[in-house]
């Protein structure tokens, strides 16, 4: 059988991340010369002790922080060069966001949080368009009504699934989550992770977590341990 090529969504090379200057005493080595792939529809784990620097590698991947050196290619484009403006058009298209907490907006609703990354598109009927799968992930999370609820008359499992939607509302390729279940309980990081996968296998939709969670972690296609600033791959299913 044929293998076929994979196309990559992103790609990081040689990337370091260090503060300080080299030589001094605060010098600090986050991110050792670390080379990464992504690929459509593929699922990720980044694993490793607490301080090793799994959120920063999180954040140069999603344009959200800049390297010391090397390169990152997001859809075949170097970003490194890219001007602000350039860069939060991608992040806004290309990439879906979920944090440890889930930043959702006290004053608005449910419905009204998860489309709030699309007020910024100028058309009114891109705007429509979004709200249909917007309202389908909704009701596949069983928020569906609970769509004209504030976060105060949520859970913290409802607002983290939530929020997953709402990184997924302008349709992205990659979703990255950073701790997400870090707030959650286990009852509701099992849902989280249940959730993560269904998306990456149904949405086409490629994944990558930083998790200290070995339930989030297995449910990933591969995981990758992030230790003295180097990134190993430890398991490839």
């Amino acid at each position: 059988m044929t293998n076929m090529k994979m196309t990559k969504l992103a790609e990081l090379q040689n990337i370091s991340k260090s503060y300080g200057q080299q030589g001094s005493e605060n010098y600090n080595l986050i991110l050792d010369h670390i080379s990464l792939e992504i690929g459509e529809n593929e699922s990720l784990a980044i694993v490793g002790p607490s301080g090793s620097g799994k959120s920063t590698l999180l954040n140069i991947l999603g344009t959200l922080d800049h390297p010391s050196s090397g390169k990152v290619f997001m859809n075949g484009t170097e970003v490194n060069a890219t001007d602000e403006e350039h860069l939060a058009t991608l992040r806004n298209r290309f990439i879906g966001f979920v944090f440890q907490q889930h930043h959702l907006l006290p004053q608005l609703t449910l419905i009204e949080n998860v489309l709030l990354p699309v007020l910024p598109v100028k058309d009114r009927l891109k705007q429509d368009e979004a709200r249909e799968p917007a309202y389908r992930l909704i009701e596949r999370i069983g928020l569906k009504n609970h769509l004209h609820r504030r976060p105060a008359h949520l859970s913290v499992g409802e607002c983290q699934r939530a929020a997953v939607v709402r990184a997924l509302v302008n349709q992205p390729r990659l979703l990255l989550a950073d701790e997400p279940t870090g707030s959650l309980d286990a009852s509701n990081a099992i849902q989280l992770g249940q959730l993560l996968g269904e998306l990456n296998r149904d949405e086409n939709l490629a994944v990558v977590v930083v998790t200290h969670s070995p339930e989030i972690a297995s449910r990933m296609g591969k995981i990758y341990k992030l230790t003295s600033g180097k990134l190993h791959l430890i398991e490839n299913r």
